[in-house]
């Protein structure tokens, strides 16, 4: 078997069988198929598609060329949620602790953010003292005692996917949904859960920018989920705004706080209901309305922010953070954007928003960028709100002053001020079950 015919074959549109398809993931993993090869194949991929088939066969390759976790010691229904990136996306850190108040079990493994995406490790890690690099027996034993525990992803887990991501990174060939979808579920059926809830993001701040798009990927990724014996939901939900009002890591993690207090922004307090619904339903715990319940109310209760809590200490976070969550992003200086004109905000850009948090510090532009946990954006204003001249559209935390005014002109121009109120966005478009 030869690259090149692999690449000739994908060129003219021609299906790869299962044994190409290993032949490239293994060989490519070891390290005998040259990266031009192999980003030959990607654009290819690119251009021409591929099968139902075809991406299921990739998806469990790339799941079989490194570790699997094994969750079956661990009594229940475990279930794993993943979202696709946006910009003020900080649900895990609802969603995990209050799926296990609720008694479900939550073995996740996050990543990091890059560009302007944030992640789920990073904003955890803004936490003083918070371990999120843990062994696999640490892993396993904190959600044995705790209920859960989020951790960043094993060296060694699907790293034929971390592999081709970074290659499809710098190719430009990171926007083919059965790359996505493979990509996104090597590491899902890889981690071990038995039923995966899918948060697919589309618009502004999203890789799908439409629903349609993200529909057509939440769908391929169910498929491939169903294929492998896993539960599945996959949630379309808006990406035109950010999620919530902070964007950064320290200032998410206040915010999440906020909503396990039972406050907090309208928008992810819904999201994150929603979310829950899915993944309590998946773990048998009831019809999704009755779960939404369940959730709400564990969510009043203060039960998931005391789980938490919890997790936060059994990973070596300083819990002081919960009394004084200020304390997160404090040591940044504070500026603010005003309002150029009067009247609605009837348009955001989501990804101009995570460009300038980037750019304050918040994010990274490179893979080995240092990030300061204190930087980022409050946004005062947001889709549908009235505002006035010289009021403040947000406020922007940073330590690097230099790059401030360019992160000002960023944010401004993600506003769209117009004389007349926006017909309201839904925050949830679908719902995809595949049980």
């Amino acid at each position: 078997m030869r690259m090149i015919d692999l690449i000739e074959k994908k060129k003219r549109a021609l299906p790869l069988r299962e044994e190409e398809i290993r032949y490239f993931v293994e060989g490519f993993t070891a390290g005998g198929i040259p990266d031009y090869q192999a980003a030959a194949l990607l654009m290819a991929i690119c251009f021409t598609g591929m099968t139902d088939r075809e991406t299921a066969w990739l998806t469990d390759a790339m799941a079989g060329s490194g570790d699997r976790v094994d969750l079956s010691a661990i009594p229940g229904i475990k279930v794993d949620k993943h979202s696709t990136g946006g910009v003020g996306d900080k649900t895990t850190l609802i969603l995990a602790p209050l799926a296990a108040a609720c008694g479900v079990p939550v073995a996740k493994m996050s990543g990091r953010g890059l560009g302007h995406t944030g992640g789920t490790v990073d904003k955890l890690e803004s936490i003083p003292g918070f371990r999120t690099d843990l062994d696999r027996r640490a892993f396993l034993k904190i959600v044995e005692t705790v209920g859960v525990c989020v951790a960043g992803q094993s060296g060694n887990l699907a790293p034929a996917d971390k592999k081709l991501y970074a290659l499809r990174d710098v190719t430009g060939t990171v926007d083919s949904i059965p790359l996505i979808a493979s990509s996104i579920m090597s590491k899902k059926i890889a981690a071990g859960a038995d039923a995966i809830v899918l948060d697919v993001k589309c618009g502004s701040g999203a890789f799908m920018k439409t629903p349609e798009d993200a529909t057509r990927l939440a769908r391929k990724m169910v498929d491939i989920g169903r294929a492998c014996g896993r539960r599945m939901a996959a949630v379309i939900t808006d990406m035109d705004r950010p999620l919530g009002h902070c964007i950064g890591n320290g200032l998410e993690v206040a915010e999440a706080l906020e909503v396990l207090e039972g406050k907090g922004p309208e928008d992810l307090r819904e999201v994150s209901l929603v979310l829950a619904a899915q993944m309590l339903s998946l773990a048998g715990k009831g019809d999704p309305a009755l779960c939404r319940q369940l959730a709400q109310n564990t969510l009043d209760s203060g039960a998931a922010l005391e789980k938490f809590r919890q997790m936060c200490q059994a990973q070596g976070g300083d819990v002081s953070v919960f009394a004084r969550p200020k304390s997160l992003y404090e040591k940044a200086e504070v500026y603010e954007l005003s309002a150029p004109m009067g009247g609605w905000v009837c348009r955001m850009d989501a990804e101009a928003c995570g460009r300038a948090s980037m750019l304050l510090g918040a994010g990274r532009e490179k893979k080995d960028s240092v990030i300061d946990p204190a930087a980022g954006v409050v946004l005062c204003c947001k889709t549908g709100d009235a505002v006035e001249r010289g009021q403040a559209l947000a406020r922007l935390y940073t330590n690097v002053p230099e790059r401030l005014e360019q992160a000002k002109q960023a944010l401004l121009e993600s506003y769209v001020i117009g004389p007349q109120k926006p017909e309201p966005q839904p925050l949830v478009y679908d719902v995809i079950l595949g049980l």
